[in-house]
């Protein structure tokens, strides 16, 4: 779906920044700005800055920016149009008839007829839960140790054992036979309608927008499988979706817990440990770490401690490390989930677990090292070498000397052979040096670094009161290097031509995907400036002295040639003027 620039400028304009950031982050008002812990990387001093006059956010330790819009597609993961729709719901707006082509609307239009389809079934399993046909179901969430608040807080429900009551119900609703078939919770063919689930204790799966998107269910007694999920569907993809995310984002705590399944998901939320969340019947995989990267935390992973559960946690480790995520590993043993753990010992003891869990480098050394015959030199040098190799894929010197300082006491390896090693892999991973980078032209050197003189101009051009026939004999485009900051006073000007006001937070739009310009631009009007006129007209000279060289240096005709020469000597003699008020 497309929206129109005017509905995107309608959707910021009602989505206040400073309401929509305080929402999820804690802030603080200093002077004209609010502060606070950024909520995209770790820090405990605030460095994340949410400015009201400029509608814009930057966080000057990770050069997190953007307005409102690219706010939210960061913090919840979603794409421009997921967050605009998002933004216009929370604002209480209609989405445009008209927004995107028709094939869009009706892509659009169908997915919101599954949500709602899956919202329907979702209260059927519910209510199904409390009733008598639900009883077993209900037992069995009471005996694994579940509060009704819970299995409420959950949406627990329960498909019932014989008939077709969803399909039943759907109907009654006025959903389609077409739709419902697409839904993928039923089976409809000429010989009848059947229900996906029945005889099963429910999960609903719910995306972060708390949006029920999939179920699992558990089988009552006998059958197989044991555990059955939804298949894919236009609302549901497994790799990019977690069960309790929805729940999870908001925890204060600086991990995630991450289980194998539902009931360990929820048993850590009832304990406390709101932070939990699960892959959906499938491995972890690179989209389910790009989803918990977006939130800056640790993972502890809590994975079932048997054979199984050791596999799976070596290799969910590469995937997380891969994405810059820290990764620990919690011990469970002698109990096998989180589930079993809390019911036997309390969350307590859990959270003890917790903090005593051993970084992914010891974990994967002692899997390996429990597998070495200590009596097979040729097993044991082996395994030596592959610590050393561990080590030296460390590029911190002291990060090194500590790991083999604590891995030479661990396994009983001889500190100085160690370390010897694993300086002669290191010599081995050094790269080929590259030819020195040759000096970039003047005209250059602005596009490859924030050019001050450009950043100051362009802050005061966009707060200034001046009107467009006072700025414009002094201002030019072209004065601006190429890219960012030519298209920035491009728009400023053009703003003021047309007398509308400045906003900042408009231009970020065009960059809604590059995050790097996203980040430079944010910055340049987060920097608060003391703008005097004296200082304009410095930085002004500047840029167009840079502008006049750089066009003479390219052979320009003779007339063109005299005007720029008359014009570089009337400013080095310092008859550029800005009237007052500048």
């Amino acid at each position: 779906m497309r929206f129109s620039e005017q509905f995107v400028d309608e959707v910021r304009s009602r989505n206040d920044i400073v309401s929509v950031i305080s929402g999820v982050v804690a802030l603080k008002k200093k002077g004209s700005r609010y502060f606070g812990v950024c909520p995209f990387h770790n820090e405990k001093t605030p460095s994340f800055s949410v400015s009201d006059d400029n509608q814009l956010y930057y966080c000057f330790g990770c050069g997190a920016g953007g307005n409102v819009v690219t706010f939210v597609m960061q913090y919840e993961n979603f794409t421009f149009q997921e967050a605009v729709t998002y933004l216009a719901e929370r604002a209480g707006m209609e989405l445009p008839a008209d927004a995107g082509t028709a094939a869009d609307r009706r892509e659009e239009d169908k997915k919101n007829q599954l949500l709602a389809l899956y919202r329907e079934a979702a209260a059927f399993y519910y209510r199904q839960l409390r009733s008598p046909a639900g009883k077993a179901a209900h037992d069995y969430f009471a005996k694994r140790g579940l509060s009704e608040e819970t299995m409420k807080k959950c949406g627990l429900g329960y498909a019932p054992r014989s008939g077709s009551p969803l399909y039943t119900w759907l109907k009654q609703k006025g959903y389609s036979d077409e739709l419902l078939n697409e839904s993928k919770l039923l089976k409809i063919d000429s010989r009848g309608a059947w229900d996906r689930f029945f005889n099963r204790a429910m999960f609903p799966i719910m995306d972060v927008r708390r949006r029920v998107i999939a179920f699992g269910g558990r089988v009552m007694g006998e059958g197989e499988p044991k555990y059955l999920n939804s298949p894919e569907s236009d609302i549901f993809d497994k790799s990019r979706n977690l069960y309790g995310l929805y729940l999870a984002k908001s925890s204060r705590r600086k991990y995630f817990l991450l289980c194998e399944g539902y009931m360990d998901v929820i048993s850590l939320h009832q304990a406390g440990f709101d932070c939990a969340v699960a892959s959906l019947g499938t491995s972890f995989t690179s989209g389910h770490a790009s989803l918990l990267k977006r939130y800056n935390r640790e993972v502890v992973i809590t994975y079932d401690s048997d054979a199984a559960g050791v596999r799976a946690a070596l290799r969910a480790i590469p995937i997380l490390k891969e994405a810059g995520i820290p990764v620990r590993i919690l011990d469970m043993t002698p109990y096998k989930d989180p589930d079993e753990f809390i019911n036997a010992l309390g969350a307590d003891e859990y959270e003890k677990r917790v903090e005593k869990a051993v970084n992914a480098f010891f974990f994967e050394c002692d899997v390996a090292w429990k597998a070495v015959d200590k009596g097979d030199p040729e097993q044991v040098s082996a395994f030596q070498k592959d610590v050393a190799e561990k080590i030296a894929a460390f590029e911190d010197a002291i990060t090194r000397d500590n790991y083999i300082e604590a891995a030479s006491y661990r396994y009983s390896i001889r500190r100085q052979a160690l370390a010897e090693r694993v300086n002669y892999i290191g010599g081995r991973m050094l790269p080929q040096r590259e030819p020195q980078e040759q000096p970039l032209p003047a005209a250059k050197r602005s596009e490859k670094a924030d050019n001050a003189a450009e950043t100051y101009v362009l802050n005061w051009l966009a707060g200034t009161g001046l009107p467009y026939e006072t700025i414009e004999p002094y201002v030019k485009p072209e004065y601006f290097s190429e890219g960012l900051y030519r298209d920035i006073a491009n728009e400023l000007l053009r703003s003021k031509r047309e007398h509308e006001r400045v906003e900042p937070s408009r231009l970020i739009d065009a960059y809604g995907t590059d995050e790097e310009m996203r980040s430079r631009l944010s910055r340049l009007f987060m920097n608060q400036y003391d703008v005097q006129e004296k200082t304009v007209v410095i930085n002004l000279k500047r840029l167009i002295l840079e502008h006049i060289n750089k066009c003479l240096s390219e052979n320009p005709p003779v007339e063109e040639t005299v005007r720029l020469g008359q014009l570089k000597t009337r400013i080095a003699k310092g008859m550029l003027w800005l009237p007052p008020n500048a």
